[in-house]
């Protein structure tokens, strides 16, 4: 009898490198899509536009802050900020139900490579995408008396850059879930905006309700967006006392949380929501 021959099958070989590629073309493909839709670039400026103008203008002409160049609208920058990262982020990483549905995201989850160097390639394009996009809304900042200072800047990109890792990773939680496209935009809007308003990014975080206090302070955008409002303060010529009342900081039973405390508040936040997102679609797909 003959013998069969078999042709050889080359595999990919395993380790750290082969890791990080795969995580490298997820976060590529992210990139590719962001570059071939303008239309979700230029629509993504709209509500972050609608909220410092419209509701900025509309509001600062009732609130006074009491300090010359210190408007609603520059304390309202920093949050509109945080906002335009956190609609793109949460909308990258509920995306997955669409490659779930058509079926790319099997064949993903069959290639050989870890499901956590697909969740993290993810939460890396999604975290990107969002950053990009709000440089836009940064370079408006002078506009409504916020300097340009270019290590403020830098800072604030790094933070909004964190915060859009984390809340791709809340998404991914949330799409592994969800089966259907239809699901999915009431999913993101049930628990995205709840944690917008509830943030600090439209409001002062003193003299709060106990109720709200206690609301916001368990919220972990509260400790994304105080750093990017903080930055922005650090920079403004202002009286401490009315500081105090537009930027107290976070504070638990009298310990004022350092900025960097806060940071790492979020990006622990981060590695446990991409933690379990890596565990929900391994166990689901």
């Amino acid at each position: 009898m003959s013998e069969v021959s078999v042709a050889a099958v080359a595999v990919p070989g395993g380790g750290l490198l082969h890791e990080i590629r795969a995580t490298l073309t997820v976060w590529e493909r992210e990139m590719i899509r962001f570059r071939r839709d303008p239309f979700r670039i230029v629509a993504s400026f709209g509500q972050p536009l609608l909220f410092l103008f419209v509701l900025g203008g509309g509001l600062g002409s009732l609130i006074q802050t009491g300090a010359p160049g210190v408007d609603f609208k520059t304390f309202l920058f920093p949050g509109v900020l945080s906002m335009s990262v956190l609609f793109t982020a949460a909308f990258s990483g509920i995306s997955m139900v669409w490659d779930r549905e058509f079926g790319f995201l099997r064949e993903m989850l069959v290639a050989p490579v870890s499901t956590a160097a697909i969740m993290t390639g993810k939460c890396l394009g999604g975290a990107t995408v969002a950053t990009l996009q709000s440089i836009v809304v940064l370079a408006l900042a002078g506009l409504v008396g916020v300097p340009y200072d270019p290590v403020m800047m830098i800072e604030m990109l790094v933070f909004l850059f964190l915060m859009s890792f984390m809340i791709t990773a809340l998404a991914l939680v949330l799409a592994a879930r969800v089966k259907q496209v239809q699901s999915a935009m009431p999913m993101v809007q049930l628990i995205i905006t709840p944690l917008m308003f509830l943030s600090g990014a439209l409001f002062p975080l003193s003299r709060l309700p106990d109720w709200l206090w206690w609301v916001t302070h368990l919220n972990p955008m509260t400790y994304a967006v105080e750093p990017v409002r903080s930055v922005v303060f650090d920079r403004l010529d202002i009286d401490p006392a009315l500081r105090a009342v537009l930027d107290p900081g976070i504070v638990w039973s009298g310990y004022q949380v350092p900025v960097i405390v806060q940071v790492a508040i979020v990006a622990v936040c981060a590695l446990v929501l991409l933690t379990l997102a890596v565990k929900l679609f391994a166990r689901t797909e």
